[in-house]
């Protein structure tokens, strides 16, 4: 096969061999794919592979080695560091890992500087973010500093190529065809600024606090995706990157919360359910960890939140991972801000929410939270004389019919042992009228649990 393709770099015409390039990319992902199957098992060939694929993030000739490079570059790091972590690296320790990562790493960056492909820059960034959750704490500032200046760039860059699609819609011979090719274009941004987004959550965990000076200097590139004229999901990007500050960085966020919270408040009603839900995912965790700089604004964040409870549509699958965030939330203003609230109104409200069911993550988390309060026989849970206990115990039984997905093993151990105590401390006539408050089926699968 003689295809030929001409190229054109500066001023000069390339013509090259399409069969010797795709052997080449078909070569990479080769590499990539063993790196990738073989784990630390691959170590032996890391030092003759990284030198061979890592110039290949600048080869412009040929789109799918260039993808095929950014793939392999978290794989070789994590074999590198896992060969370290099992012994098997030939008395090499984490200096080799750091050796490693401080030649990959820099030149993710340099190369994602110079991408022409929107789709590779995403990719670059996948990949950089990858590779960046594998070093942690190896990173030095210098990195770190190249890093947030490169998103800068991207995030310019990005709003830039955006700007220009806007422009060229103005243009009289714009049509359909153009209107859906712009659309596509404009979807690879979307997955730009997320893998952005992404890189920044794992820089805020990683670092923490110390971080918090570059997330000062990105301010004013991320405070605009939150304007109402950005999409959703550049809302929802900006919005998750707040929350990381403010659950990552507890005391030291509090500075941020005076700027940030207005805006969580007004996308807890955002048309979007994924911005809603990212909005009451952050007033959950500045709930938590605000104490008295949140405090002011208790009130507002519960009628906020009741709005989305109540909504008559909050269960819908489309809204209900904002719903479970929201029942999450106000369960933490329940728990960290009682003093600020009526607690005998805002308590049953919560518990006639329970169990949530959509967001296991925060399942896991607001079912523990009743736990602890239960154990504490806080009587704003349990209600005067103890009227709420059918709720708890049909809760209980609800997560514990609903296996581990809804409750750690460790909350599903608690919520037994709870039960055990209620049944053992109760009047017999409570516990009677209380279990006969369930489904035949909870009952069942209740007796088997406490009598195993």
């Amino acid at each position: 096969d003689c295809s030929m393709e001409t190229i054109t770099v500066g001023d000069k015409r390339i013509g090259i061999k399409t069969s010797i390039l795709e052997e080449k990319a078909t070569a990479c992902n080769m590499l990539c794919c063993y790196a990738d199957e073989l784990k630390e098992g691959f170590y032996p060939w890391i030092d003759q592979v990284a030198p061979t694929l890592v110039p290949l993030l600048k080869f412009y000739f040929h789109e799918e080695v260039r993808r095929a490079a950014v793939s392999a570059m978290p794989e070789l790091l994590r074999s590198a560091k896992l060969a370290v972590e099992k012994g098997v690296a030939q008395g090499r320790n984490e200096a080799y890992v750091k050796q490693l990562s401080d030649y990959v790493i820099p030149a993710l960056v340099e190369a994602l500087h110079k991408e022409p492909d929107t789709e590779i820059c995403a990719s670059m960034l996948d990949s950089l973010n990858e590779c960046l959750q594998i070093s942690g704490q190896l990173l030095d500032e210098n990195q770190v500093r190249s890093i947030v200046d490169e998103i800068k760039h991207v995030i310019t860059a990005s709003s830039g190529r955006k700007k220009e699609r806007a422009e060229r819609t103005k243009a009289e011979d714009f049509d359909a065809e153009e209107g859906e090719f712009l659309k596509e274009e404009n979807e690879q941004e979307e997955e730009v600024f997320d893998q952005v987004g992404e890189i920044l959550g794992t820089l805020i965990k990683t670092f923490k606090a110390s971080f918090l000076p570059f997330f000062d200097e990105l301010s004013q590139f991320l405070m605009p995706m939150w304007g109402k004229d950005k999409t959703a999901e550049e809302r929802r990007i900006a919005i998750c990157i707040f929350d990381d500050v403010a659950e990552q960085c507890r005391e030291a966020a509090l500075k941020y919360y005076g700027l940030y919270l207005p805006f969580l408040l007004q996308a807890s009603s955002d048309e979007n359910p994924d911005v809603r839900q990212a909005a009451v995912y952050g007033i959950g965790v500045c709930a938590e960890f605000g104490g008295s700089v949140f405090k002011p604004l208790v009130e507002e964040a519960l009628s906020r939140l009741n709005l989305i409870i109540r909504h008559p549509n909050a269960l819908r699958p489309e809204n209900v991972m904002a719903y479970d965030n929201a029942v999450s939330a106000l369960g933490k203003i329940c728990l960290f801000h009682r003093d600020s609230i009526d607690s005998a109104q805002v308590f049953p409200v919560w518990l006639s929410c329970l169990p949530i069911k959509g967001d296991v993550i925060e399942a896991k988390v607001v079912h523990d939270q009743l736990c602890s309060m239960v154990e504490r026989s806080d009587r704003e849970v349990l209600g005067p004389d103890n009227q709420y206990l059918p709720k708890v115990v049909s809760i209980f039984a609800e997560v514990l019919c609903g296996g581990k997905d809804l409750a750690t093993r460790q909350t599903a151990g608690r919520m037994v042992n709870l039960l055990r105590q209620l049944q053992q401390t109760l009047p017999p006539s409570i516990v009677a009228s209380t279990w006969a408050s369930l489904q035949p089926q909870q009952q069942l699968a209740l007796q088997s649990l406490l009598s195993s």
